[in-house]
C-alpha cells in the first residue's frame, strides 16, 4: 500500500491539524462537501424592547436584547401609537335633565293649581319658598363663612313680609321690612358682640334678598288679572332661562363673565332675550287685560336682562362660599335657592312694567 492513499485532503492545512486519513466517499457524504462547510452568519446586538435602559450587560452594550420587532415569524409586528387627536366628546349638560324636568313639571302642577284655585294658597306656596330659601342661605352662610345670621326672625319676617305685601301692598311690604331688620339687630344682642355687625348685616341682606323681593309675587296677584300677570313672570323667567341654555349650550363660543359664571355665553344672553321677547308678546297679547304685543316685546326684553343679573349675582355669592349649590332640596336643580336666583330680581321689574303698562287694577 502507498503512502500517497493516506495522503491529507486538500484543504486540510486550512485547519491547522495534522494530515489525517479521508473518508470514504459515498453518496451521503462527499469529501469535498465536507471540505466546503459554510460559516454561520454572524447576528448583531440589537436593543431589547421589553427592557429598561438600565438592563444592559455588563460590557454596557445591550447584548442580548431583543428589537422591538416580533420575536418570531407568525407574530404580528406590535401597531405603532396613533397621534391623532381623539374625537371630540360630545357635550353634556351637567346635570341630571331626567330629574330636573320631573321636578321642574312638578312644581309646576302645584304654583299654577294654587295659583288659579285659592290666591291666597299661592301666597302660602311664596311664604313656604322664602322660609326655606331662608334657611339655605343663613346655613351655607354659616359653613363656609362662620357668619351667624338669625334665622328665626328671618323666617318670621320674611313669612309677614310676604302677606303683608299681599294684603296692604308695596306700604305693607317696607313696613314688614323695616320690622324685620330691627328684629334682626335685636336678636342677635342676645349673643356675645364677637361678630355682631357681620351678622346682623348678613341678616338684613337675606331679609332684602329673599322675602322682600318676592313680596312683589304677591302683589302681581292682587291684581283682577293677577294670576295671569304671575303666570306671565313665570313664564317669561323659565322661557328666558330654556332660551340662554338651548342657544348657549348648542353655540355658546364666547364667555359672558367668565369669572363669575363660566358657564354662561353671549351666545346664550342672545338666546335669552329673544325666547323672551316672542313669549312676552304672546303673553301680553293675549292674557293680560289691555297689553299688547309691543309691550310684551319690552317686557320680554327686561325680564331678560333681569334673570341674566339675578342668575350672575347668585352666582357671585356662591363662588365667594365655594359652593356650587345653595342645596340638594330639589333634584337636578339643587336647592331652592338656586330657582329663585332668577326669579327674585326679576319680580319687581315685572311688577313695575305691569303698573306702568296696565295699571295695578
Amino acid at each position: 500500500m502507498n503512502d500517497s492513499s493516506w495522503g491529507a485532503p486538500q484543504g486540510a492545512g486550512h485547519w491547522g491539524a495534522p494530515e489525517m486519513r479521508a473518508a470514504p466517499a459515498g453518496p451521503a457524504y462527499d469529501v469535498h462537501d465536507a471540505q466546503q462547510t459554510r460559516p454561520m452568519p454572524i447576528v448583531p446586538d440589537v436593543p431589547d424592547a421589553g427592557r429598561d435602559a438600565d438592563d444592559r450587560d455588563d460590557r454596557g452594550q445591550g447584548a442580548g436584547r431583543l428589537s422591538g420587532g416580533p420575536l418570531f415569524r407568525d407574530e404580528k409586528p406590535q401597531e405603532p401609537m396613533s397621534t391623532a387627536p381623539p374625537p371630540p366628546q360630545k357635550k353634556r349638560a351637567g346635570r341630571d335633565l331626567r330629574a330636573a324636568i320631573g321636578v321642574g313639571v312638578g312644581l309646576g302642577a302645584v304654583i299654577v293649581a294654587s295659583l288659579f284655585i285659592v290666591k291666597a294658597v299661592f301666597v302660602g306656596v311664596i311664604a313656604v319658598a322664602v322660609v326655606v330659601g331662608l334657611w339655605e342661605l343663613t346655613s351655607r352662610l354659616q359653613e363656609r363663612k362662620g357668619i351667624k345670621a338669625p334665622l328665626v326672625p328671618l323666617a318670621v319676617g320674611g313669612a309677614a313680609m310676604v302677606v303683608a305685601g299681599y294684603a296692604q301692598g308695596a306700604e305693607g311690604a317696607w313696613v314688614a321690612m323695616a320690622l324685620t331688620a330691627l328684629a334682626v339687630l335685636v336678636w342677635r344682642m342676645t349673643e356675645p358682640p364677637e361678630g355682631y355687625l357681620k351678622d346682623v348685616t348678613a341678616g338684613v341682606f337675606a331679609a332684602f334678598y329673599v322675602p322682600f323681593l318676592a313680596t312683589f309675587v304677591a302683589m302681581l296677584l292682587t291684581a283682577d288679572d293677577g294670576p295671569q300677570r304671575v303666570l306671565t313672570f313665570l313664564l317669561l323667567t323659565v322661557v328666558s332661562d330654556t332660551g340662554a341654555y338651548a342657544v348657549g349650550w348648542r353655540f355658546g363660543k364666547h364667555k359672558l363673565a367668565p369669572r363669575i359664571s363660566p358657564g354662561k355665553t353671549r351666545e346664550g344672553l342672545f338666546g335669552a332675550i329673544a325666547f323672551a321677547m316672542v313669549a312676552g308678546a304672546l303673553c301680553m297679547q293675549f292674557l293680560i287685560d289691555g297689553g299688547s304685543w309691543w309691550q310684551g316685546l319690552l317686557l320680554g326684553f327686561a325680564v331678560a336682562a333681569s334673570a341674566t343679573l339675578g342668575d350672575l349675582g347668585e352666582s357671585m355669592i356662591k363662588r365667594d362660599l365655594g359652593i356650587k349649590d345653595m342645596g340638594t332640596l330639589l333634584p337636578g336643580h339643587g336647592g331652592i335657592m338656586d330657582r329663585l336666583d332668577s326669579l327674585l330680581p326679576t319680580a319687581p321689574v315685572v311688577w313695575l312694567l305691569m303698573v306702568l303698562f296696565v295699571g295695578s287694577g
